[in-house]
């Protein structure tokens, strides 16, 4: 094959070329093949119950649930935890606040499955026998709830608040506990309790 000039063109072989060519365009079709042969995994059905084995105020509680099952829902209807309480149920009037390990969440928006291998400490874990926790017998002496349905979720979260060194002055604790509210507007009483039981909390 001669160029324009009338020269041979040196190493190239239209005919080697052709069949490379030939031989590339087949290689992704081959590969199609193969993978349409092979038959898919299997995806589970996200709507079938699941086992989960949640760690509850010190004990583990095995449960068959569905896969969307708040930890919230977990305690109430399944293992007859009452104490937290389903409010808002959108994670704003922090009712339901529960401790996963050393953090307090809203449990209303927290998966059960998220929780597992986890410490979940609710309002019927905190007292030792007949002795209340600190926190608890705080709330009392301050009569700091009136009619008691935000109560557990504010002391859970109180306990955070302390463990977590927002306790030092009143307007730190009015802040950190703002994601509690109480219709009642017991706020004052919450404060003091929570200044009461803040040095035996962090003696402890």
């Amino acid at each position: 094959m001669r160029d324009k000039t009338g020269s041979r063109n040196a190493g190239f072989d239209r005919r080697a070329f052709m069949a490379g060519a030939a031989g590339s365009a087949l290689i992704p079709m081959t590969a199609r093949a193969v993978a349409e042969g092979a038959q898919p995994p299997t995806a589970r059905d996200p709507t079938l119950p699941v086992d989960v084995t949640l760690r509850v105020n010190g004990q583990d509680k095995r449960l068959h649930i569905d896969a969307r099952t708040t930890v919230l829902d977990a305690l109430r209807e399944h293992l007859g935890l009452t104490g937290s309480k389903k409010g808002c149920d959108h994670g704003q009037c922090g009712a339901c606040t529960v401790l996963i390990g050393e953090r307090r969440v809203v449990s209303c928006l927290t998966l059960a499955l998220a929780a597992e291998g986890q410490e979940i400490t609710t309002i019927e874990g905190l007292a030792t026998g007949d002795r209340l926790h600190p926190m608890q017998q705080a709330f009392v002496d301050n009569d700091a709830f009136q009619c008691g349905y935000c109560t557990p979720g504010q002391i859970i979260s109180a306990i955070a608040c302390v463990k977590e060194g927002h306790a030092g002055s009143d307007a730190d604790i009015r802040e950190y506990m703002s994601g509690n509210i109480c219709r009642c507007a017991a706020y004052p009483n919450i404060v003091a309790a929570v200044k009461q039981a803040a040095p035996e909390i962090m003696k402890g």
